[in-house]
């Protein structure tokens, strides 16, 4: 799957590497700014248990 990945990125390997953390800077954005504010009401901390 990485392979395939990689190999449909354009350009040479630094370019890919570049897209890559733009990539994964974008997901993290998401996450944190619209995923886990959405998430934080539904979950209450009565209900988390790390036995």
């Amino acid at each position: 799957m990485y392979a395939a990945l990689w190999r449909i990125l354009p350009g040479p390997w630094w370019l890919r590497v570049l897209i890559l953390l733009v990539v994964v800077a974008a997901i993290l954005y998401g996450l944190f700014f619209y995923v886990f504010p959405w998430v934080s009401p539904l979950i209450t901390p009565d209900e988390v248990d790390l036995e």
